[in-house]
């Protein structure tokens, strides 16, 4: 166990949930938040799922099982919620004024020697760091969609962010067993910055007719070794949030990183990908 013990995630959606989920599992005693308790519900309500589904299969004993649910815990107010947390981590919308606004509440009610983390997978670290009044000791802490599958994260230095919050941060990574991999702040990291451009092209040879989208799949599927194909990924990630940052990547990166024009036309029509029920494919 790292020096870090009780960790708070902030947000309880799909990826807060499974960030919360993943830490219980190696120890850590966790706290759930979001802005409505049927938010905090939703989340807790896919980790138990998740873990009595690992007993069903025997992947997990029930004394095990008994002990991830214990760490798991919800507390409705941000302030009351933070208040004995070595780590806060973040995983709200992906809005810097929301975030900016959430960490100054995070940064008058947190303990001093806290550690705080957005799992933004795109905005600005500095700017949210600043916000917070705690720029020291902000860091990006950015997990990859299921946390507890996909075994890396990614950590972001800020302007300010000390060698010793980066080694703090990290170590909780590790114990995890999980890849840890370090960076400092631009637009997109590391991870984004390689796959939109790619996620981007893969548009461009759909909408311009040089290939199906099932072969533009299989193509990097097979040909490249990809878990999935760009268009069955995107679908996965969900249009509009790789629309969103994408068009942040683009503000400050330039022209390589304009997102495709059938990007925005699917965004408009509301095919967001699983999450609608169609995408590039239909879901049930």
């Amino acid at each position: 166990m790292s020096e870090i013990k009780n960790l708070t995630v902030v947000g309880s959606g799909q990826m807060g949930a499974g960030i919360a989920l993943v830490s219980a599992f190696y120890g850590y005693n966790v706290i759930m938040n979001d802005i409505k308790q049927e938010f905090i519900d939703g989340g807790m309500a896919k980790n138990i799922k998740w873990i009595e589904k690992q007993v069903s299969k025997g992947r997990l004993d029930q004394g095990k099982a008994d002990e991830i649910k214990s760490r798991l815990s919800s507390v409705l107010d941000l302030e009351e919620s933070v208040k004995n947390a070595d780590l806060v981590i973040e995983a709200i919308i992906e809005n810097i004024d929301i975030k900016k606004v959430t960490w100054e509440r995070i940064g008058k009610a947190a303990p001093e020697h806290t550690i705080f983390g957005s799992n933004t997978s795109s905005l600005s670290i500095t700017e949210m760091a600043r916000a917070s009044g705690r720029p020291k000791q902000f860091l990006g802490i950015h997990f990859f969609n299921p946390p507890i599958i996909l075994k890396i994260i990614e950590f972001i230095k800020g302007y300010e962010t000390t060698e010793e919050t980066m080694e703090k941060a990290m170590n909780y990574g590790k114990t995890m067993e999980m890849k840890t991999v370090r960076a400092v702040e631009s637009p997109g990291f590391i991870v984004n910055r390689l796959l939109l451009p790619q996620l981007n092209e893969a548009y461009n040879v759909l909408s311009e007719g040089i290939a199906t989208k099932e072969d533009i799949d299989a193509g990097m599927k097979f040909g490249l070794a990809h878990p999935m194909g760009p268009l069955t990924l995107s679908d996965f990630i969900g249009l509009d949030t790789i629309l969103f940052i994408s068009e942040y990547m683009y503000s400050e990166l330039g022209e390589k990183f304009r997102p495709a024009p059938l990007l925005r036309k699917m965004v408009r029509a509301g095919k967001l990908g699983r999450k609608t029920g169609e995408g590039f494919y239909k879901y049930n």
